[in-house]
């Protein structure tokens, strides 16, 4: 496998839309919950254990070889499945409209069959990156490790714009997240467990999205 189809995936400039949406951080920020360096910290270990090690990750590990067997069934029941633990409702939009971006996009770029039936289905976000992923040949686990890094950059990049937090903290916080990734990830493929979710806060913060009096993001 080359690399460059998984750097240009993971690309903070690749057009999905991901910079519109904080995924609640912004509410959590507007109400206190989130003001220091060691709050976001706190914030971004739930994402990695809870969203990302329980629900989303397990998500991309899943979606990865139904996409190669073209295991249409599967995807659209764990597509149905991940879309329903979402509390939110503009979580629910933004994700599959992220996911149809990136198919219509990486279907244009890196055409093949899997991703234009994979349009025709609406899949959301972490579905559609891992069909992205196992058609341009990134591995399985490669896959959910740069899944997880788009979703924490983008986390911290959302906490630049919100909070009194310079790039070299900010990235020194990225970075300590992601040096547990590859334990996250080990977890996921040896439980190979049905998706799912616990993480009130964060879904009571993106749930309360639309009360923020000012917003910079839609969710």
């Amino acid at each position: 496998m080359t690399l460059f189809p998984l750097l240009h995936l993971c690309d903070s400039s690749f057009p999905i839309g991901a910079f519109a949406h904080s995924d609640g951080l912004e509410t959590a920020t507007a109400a206190g919950a989130v003001a220091t360096a060691n709050d976001l910290r706190a914030w971004l270990d739930v994402c990695l254990d809870e969203t990302l090690g329980r629900m989303e990750g397990p998500a991309v590990w899943q979606a990865w070889p139904a996409f190669r067997d073209g295991d249409w069934e599967t995807l659209v029941a764990l597509d149905e499945e991940l879309v329903a633990l979402r509390p939110s409702s503009s979580a629910r939009r933004s994700s599959r409209a992220m996911g149809r971006r990136l198919l219509t996009t990486w279907q244009a770029l890196y055409p093949d069959p899997r991703l234009q039936q994979a349009l025709e289905q609406g899949l959301a976000l972490p579905i559609a990156f891992a069909g992205a992923c196992g058609c341009s040949g990134v591995e399985r686990r490669r896959a959910v490790e740069a899944f997880a890094y788009t979703r924490l950059a983008a986390t911290v990049s959302a906490a630049m714009r919100l909070m009194p937090l310079g790039q070299t903290d900010a990235h020194a916080l990225l970075a300590r997240t992601l040096e547990r990734v590859p334990a996250t990830v080990d977890l996921i493929a040896s439980r190979d467990a049905r998706i799912e979710s616990f993480a009130p806060a964060a879904d009571i913060a993106a749930m309360t999205q639309q009360y923020v009096h000012s917003r910079l993001f839609r969710s």
